[in-house]
């Protein structure tokens, strides 16, 4: 797990990352995935978040959001998630991650980068509980409601509003939602960052078949 350093001050804590990429290795990873091909996900695949309080697994909506699953798939391979975090938590409502700008050396641009590219919209799943998104930009400047490249959320309550907000749901957890009740209930500070990194170790996809899922 990433090295953290704790300085206290009045508002709080603020965190210092020990083990962080350059901009120079972050573009990099960037280009990466722009070299890599898009793959069709079939129904059979599923990806694997792994994480100090366990795996996550969710299945794709490969005929109602297929951009959006090729796109987690490319990345995945592109290693793209791996050491990322979920810098974002906030019980009652998602985790969210997926942010390459977590592995700088910034913890204040948390949250606001991505792959160097955006997803035409996919509509037609709802937010339950389980449910995983795309994040994206607020509506005045994003009035096409095109999703982040790389940011998603993981929902712990349905969020029927969202249904209404035109965000895409483009997959769904079909093993380990307790490790996502453990992580929305992580220590976070007034921005709902955690204040200890929840790092995605490896993100990964792969057949259902080999994890034993039917």
């Amino acid at each position: 797990m990433r090295v953290i350093i704790f300085l206290l001050i009045l508002c709080g804590s603020i965190m210092i990352k020990a083990d962080s990429l350059s901009g120079k290795q972050i573009e990099q990873i960037r280009g990466k995935v722009k070299s890599l091909p898009d793959e069709v996900v079939t129904p059979e695949e599923v990806a694997v978040i792994e994480t100090e309080y366990g795996m996550i697994v969710f299945e794709f909506f490969p005929y109602v959001a297929p951009l959006h699953a090729m796109n987690f798939k490319k990345l995945a391979t592109a290693g793209y998630f791996d050491s990322t975090t979920f810098h974002r938590v906030i019980p009652g409502f998602v985790i969210q991650g997926g942010d390459i700008l977590s592995r700088d050396d910034n913890i204040y641009n948390d949250g606001t980068g991505g792959p160097g590219y955006t997803i035409q919209a996919e509509f037609g799943q709802r937010h339950v509980r389980g449910a995983v998104a795309s994040a994206r930009a607020a509506d005045q400047v994003n009035p096409e409601k095109r999703s982040n490249g790389s940011q998603f959320y993981i929902c712990v309550e349905d969020q029927p509003f969202l249904d209404k907000a035109g965000y895409t749901v483009f997959g769904q957890v079909i093993k380990g939602m307790e490790v996502v009740d453990k992580i929305v209930q992580v220590k976070r500070n007034r921005q709902d960052r955690p204040l200890q990194d929840v790092v995605m170790k490896r993100v990964y996809v792969t057949d259902r078949s080999k994890l034993n899922l039917k």
